[in-house]
């Protein structure tokens, strides 16, 4: 058996992957394809048009447009990708670097509102490591923004901690807390399956203003006043603050590699997290770059986002 470090290598997926669906908020049709991409490539979309590419986003905090109700990235001509949050956290929850997502429509198809179909879908190709070494940011020191009374704060940790609290008055959700060490085998298992959720007593408000037309019970849990509409029910017991997790996870993913760190979220969302990282780049002195140690002979192997810092360089390229 090798001794080398696992999960030191950048990783990609092992061949195309084909996706259709439904946009969540458009209601639009979207067909979808993951290229495997070379090493430092980072996430980024492939906007078309007719068959052709007119724009290519990377999935980096710095090209969010927009945090309602979804994390929406963009470029200076106005083309725009929204509800990119769950794709991005199946891609760095299973320990994926490297990936071209090619996409013929403003949104990514929202599925069964959770992670699952992607994670299914990368499952199939499996993950392909790559020549060059991983790269992570390091946090160094306490970076927090507080939002009224919802607050996040990213702090110092060897690896991917994840801790995030919810509160909602209806008794249907109350308040929910879950902390996880975050990996693949975590996120496949604990959290890649939880639905996004809404309020039935929204949905006239959301469609007038454009959107969740493509909502149903089949991508989201909706829940009544007293009682959750989906048939099935839930997923998971507390599946409310694990899809919070997963959105989590997607939009710290547009910090352009793996985090080591630990990330506290209170009543928090996808504006909260995008703007604890953009304050973690504003300050130089908070964060850097540092890579995993340098090993041979690349396999292909599925390995988790969260591993010890110990040994790590930092990075002067």
């Amino acid at each position: 058996m090798s001794k080398r470090f696992i999960g030191s290598r950048q990783t990609t997926i092992g061949r195309e992957i084909e996706l259709s669906g439904t946009g969540v908020h458009s209601g639009a049709p979207v067909s979808m394809v993951l290229h495997p991409a070379e090493a430092d490539t980072g996430f980024r979309f492939l906007v078309s048009k007719r068959g052709r590419i007119i724009s290519e986003i990377p999935a980096d905090v710095r090209y969010v447009k927009n945090l309602t109700l979804c994390t929406v990235i963009g470029d200076d001509a106005g083309v725009t990708v929204g509800t990119v949050e769950h794709l991005l956290a199946a891609l760095r929850g299973l320990s994926i670097d490297n990936c071209y997502i090619e996409i013929d429509s403003r949104e990514v198809p929202i599925m069964d509102g959770s992670a699952a179909a992607f994670v299914a879908a990368i499952d199939e190709v499996g993950i392909r490591e790559l020549a060059q070494p991983r790269k992570y940011i390091k946090v160094l020191k306490p970076i927090r923004i507080d939002e009224g009374d919802c607050w996040g704060e990213l702090t110092p940790h060897s690896s991917f901690f994840l801790d995030v609290q919810i509160d909602f008055e209806t008794p249907l959700i109350g308040r929910q807390r879950m902390a996880l060490e975050m990996n693949a085998g975590a996120f496949r298992n604990e959290i890649s399956r939880a639905r996004t959720f809404g309020f039935m007593r929204d949905v006239e408000n959301l469609w007038k203003a454009g959107l969740a037309l493509g909502a149903s019970l089949d991508n989201t849990v909706a829940l009544a006043d007293d009682r959750i509409m989906n048939a099935e029910g839930l997923r998971y017991p507390q599946e409310f603050v694990r899809h919070k997790m997963l959105d989590a996870v997607g939009d710290l993913a547009l910090a352009g590699a793996p985090i080591l760190a630990a990330y506290r979220s209170v009543r928090g969302g996808h504006r909260l997290n995008a703007h604890v990282l953009q304050a973690l780049f504003a300050d130089k002195e908070a964060w850097t770059m540092v890579r995993a140690p340098w090993v041979r002979d690349p396999v292909s192997v599925d390995v988790p986002v969260g591993v010890a810092a110990v040994n790590y360089a930092a990075d002067r390229t």
